[in-house]
């Protein structure tokens, strides 16, 4: 039996701003280790006996930073875009479908982008069980044993173990976020557990329990991938026909109505997991799971604590000095700064919600923007101007572009820029600039073997992204 890791990278990460924004969410950061979330939930399964290429499951709004976070992991895999969100059950549907087009019905192990697992050899053993129950047509899902009676999780109740093997319990019911004193009643109850989101099962068992509890997304689905077309390394379905898939959750979908053992649809189990799990939902959450000193702070980059207590400080850049805290989260990037206790930090996604509201980029929006060629960085701005850093990876290019509303100037500091220019092409080497006049085409690569940084200075009287106007692009946009 073939095994596919599934990974879901669509949640925007809303409570962990300001380091994770909705066009560069947490999934895509290294909040933990050195690699970035996604990549860690990539490489959990790795040296599982039978597993295959991973099926990743994204927004096509990050999909060239998925490929390129899973090209530096060296692995291989597909990678299936969402034209729209709609929930985590479309999404596994769509994997699901992808998966059986040979005629296989492998085992999926389906896991969110953005969970972090300490104990990689326990979740693995853990699988590896799943496994053997999904083999028999069980959907299986983890449920992680609660030390704390959290308030920001769902609930599993578990039911007993008769016909199962494995540490496997049936799963009796799934319950949403309790308050504090219901959260306490299932900690001392003792058959609660919390619900990971990790769920295990043959893609005929997902498929055959869709179409008995939610037909609507298996048609919207299977109409969808109809038009299915490969664009490099992506899988793209049919945007229209996508859109109209009704949105809901996998547990809502039929997880919840697998427990309740309705006659026609599969038998489900859930297995207890104590492997350092953690959704990292909010920054009292991800502070919970760094290294700490002997006073309980965690901290990243140019920190400095003086008489300091439980605290997590994150800087992106400036030095941060935190004196006489307790119990509280500072965070530093180089366009924003947040302060909350740790007990408010769920409350991070309402600061979000008013800057939406206002229009502001900065809860979109990373300074630092990440584009298939490599990045730029908006260093500074002002009436009729704007600075950017710009980085080109060796042997990247931009598109053939031009622009209404502005005129740029160009300044070549590390590597070597082939500029196109209307009619001309030419080199500009380190410590020479160009000029390109508003209205003329252009385009800018980078033909050495190291990467080309250089100064861009944009003066018009419009500088929004959105004036370009693209006439080739190696990377399909429009």
């Amino acid at each position: 039996m073939s095994i596919i890791p599934v990974v879901l990278s669509g949640g925007s990460g809303t409570r962990l701003w300001p380091l994770s924004r909705e066009k560069y969410p947490k999934q895509l950061l290294p909040l933990v280790g050195d690699n970035t979330l996604l990549q860690e939930t990539v490489a959990r399964l790795g040296g599982l006996e039978g597993l295959g290429e991973p099926f990743l499951v994204c927004n096509e709004e990050h999909r060239f930073a998925v490929a390129e976070q899973l090209r530096l992991l060296g692995k291989r895999g597909q990678i299936l875009l969402e034209p729209c969100g709609r929930n985590t059950a479309p999404a596994l549907t769509l994997a699901a479908l992808w998966a059986q087009r040979d005629g296989d019905d492998p085992v999926l192990v389906v896991m969110p982008a953005d969970h972090v697992i300490l104990e990689g050899e326990v979740f693995r053993k853990a699988v590896a069980r799943a496994v053997g129950l999904a083999e028999q047509g069980l959907a299986v899902t983890f449920g992680i044993t609660p030390d704390c009676p959290e308030t920001g999780y769902g609930y599993i109740q578990r039911g007993d173990r008769s016909g199962l093997d494995d540490g496997a319990y049936a799963l009796a019911r799934f319950v949403e976020k309790p308050d504090r004193e219901t959260a306490q009643a299932y900690l001392d109850a003792g058959d609660y557990l919390w619900n990971s989101g990790i769920f295990v099962m043959k893609a005929s068992t997902w498929l055959s329990a869709l179409s008995v509890c939610r037909p609507d997304i298996l048609l919207a689905c299977r109409t969808a991938l109809g038009a299915v077309s490969q664009d490099g390394d992506f899988v793209r379905v049919d945007r229209r026909e996508f859109e109209q898939c009704p949105s809901d959750s996998i547990d809502y979908a039929v997880m919840e109505r697998l427990s309740a053992g309705l006659p026609g649809l599969p038998g489900a189990a859930v297995i207890p997991l104590s492997a350092g799990w953690s959704d990292v939902g909010a920054w009292d959450a991800l502070w919970k799971v760094l290294p700490k000193c002997a006073a309980g702070n965690a901290t990243r980059g140019d920190v400095m604590l003086e008489s300091c207590r439980n605290t997590l400080a994150l800087s992106e850049g400036r030095l941060v000095t935190c004196i006489g805290l307790s119990d509280v989260v500072v965070i530093e990037t180089n366009d924003a700064v947040l302060v909350a206790r740790h007990d408010a930090t769920q409350d991070v996604k309402k600061i979000v919600d008013r800057l939406k509201a206002e229009k502001r980029s900065v809860a979109q929006w990373h300074r630092k923007v990440h584009r298939p060629w490599g990045w730029y960085d908006g260093v500074d701005s002002g009436e009729r101007f704007q600075v950017k850093r710009i980085c080109v990876k060796p042997g990247a290019s931009l598109s053939l572009q031009m622009h209404h509303h502005r005129a740029e100037h160009w300044i070549v500091v590390t590597g070597t820029a082939r500029v196109t220019r209307g009619e001309e092409a030419f080199l500009v080497s380190e410590n020479q600039s160009t000029y390109i006049p508003l209205g003329v085409k252009h385009r800018l690569e980078n033909p050495g073997i190291v990467p080309l940084e250089m100064i861009e200075v944009q003066s018009g009287s419009y500088l929004g992204e959105d004036d370009i106007v693209r006439f080739e692009d190696t990377y399909g946009r429009g």
